[in-house]
């Protein structure tokens, strides 16, 4: 199937402002539907782009928007266990109410592929080494239960003219136009780089973790992989599953020796090592870039100035612009 159009739920966000101008470039026309919090203006305005200010949750919306479009890529949603629960309710009708919905009017507006971006955290806390797609879903909080429900959803509606296919990606991290400072390795080299200094709790936790980079490469390829390949699957995506305690290690490397390292003992022992070897058999996906890489451009980025303000500006703080804007 030949994609050309491409509808996106949460364009705006942390991968979408990275992923979308990538599509654009690549030739695509581009719809994206965001509730705009942190500013339309992450997205440059290009030709092709279509920005619509506007809540997944408005049914009638969907219906005289997603008409005409070849594929639809779900990334909108309250994005992380604190985001999700500073507001149980607000979390459930974005991230589980509305996807049935969403996926009905998807199909039948003619839209031949859908794409839902779901979670590495679904597998809950295993012992396993390598953590792959077959084994069962353990989720540990409301988030991550409902990214596995929402799964299940997509799966019914698999048909021979709307293909369904879901990622579970690792913990994103890197630069981006819309960038987050309370994901792991963002959090650490915010610190390293402002503070000089970095807490780490716990340390032997592992945590799977995949630059924004190839996280934007792993979509492409699901808008481009035969039918055949992805129709009702489920692919990991991650890229290096390192303990915290590595992770600061890597970036203070980066952001320079005086940064001091301290730690502290934690309750939280949380590990999750995911296994990407589907992706790579199936679809010939691998992740090419390191975490090291993610700290460096966080570090020029931090360099350059385009970051102000990076230790209390709320836009970069998924609950403080949440809370800020009062989202109901």
């Amino acid at each position: 199937m030949n994609i050309k159009s491409i509808y996106i739920t949460g364009g705006a966000g942390y991968v979408g402002a990275v992923l979308v101008p990538h599509l654009l470039n690549e030739g695509y026309n581009v719809t994206v539907l965001d509730l705009m919090i942190y500013g339309e203006e992450v997205l440059a305005n290009h030709p092709n782009l279509s920005k619509i200010t506007g809540d997944i949750r408005d049914l009638k919306l969907l219906e005289s928007t997603l008409p005409g479009h070849d594929a639809l890529i779900h990334l909108a949603c309250i994005s992380n266990d604190p985001s999700f629960e500073l507001n149980p309710n607000l979390g459930r009708s974005i991230n589980l109410d509305a996807f049935r919905p969403l996926v009905q009017k998807s199909k039948i507006s003619g839209i031949k592929r859908f794409i839902y971006a779901s979670s590495s955290s679904v597998y809950g806390i295993k012992e396993e080494s390598d953590v792959h797609e077959d084994m069962t879903l353990e989720p540990l909080t409301d988030y991550s239960r409902f990214k596995a429900d929402c799964e299940k959803i997509l799966s019914d509606f698999q048909s021979d003219d709307f293909t369904t296919v879901t990622i579970r990606p690792a913990t994103v991290c890197g630069f981006s136009p819309r960038q987050r400072l309370d994901v792991v390795v963002n959090i650490l080299t915010n610190l390293a780089y402002n503070k000089r200094e970095i807490s780490v709790f716990g340390g032997s936790q592992l945590r799977p973790n995949i630059h924004i980079a190839d996280m934007v490469n792993a979509y492409i390829l699901l808008l481009n992989a035969p039918k055949e390949k992805i129709e009702g699957e489920v692919f990991n995506a991650g890229y290096e599953n390192q303990s915290v305690q590595q992770l600061a290690e890597t970036v203070r490397e980066v952001i320079g020796e005086d940064v001091k390292l301290k730690t502290t003992p934690t309750d939280d022992d949380r590990s999750y090592h995911v296994s990407s070897k589907k992706i790579a058999n199936i679809l010939g996906f691998t992740a090419k870039h390191s975490i090291r890489d993610a700290v460096m451009g966080l570090k020029q980025a931090f360099e350059k100035n385009l970051l102000p303000n990076s230790l209390d500006d709320e836009r970069y703080f998924n609950i403080k612009r949440m809370q800020s804007v009062n989202l109901k």
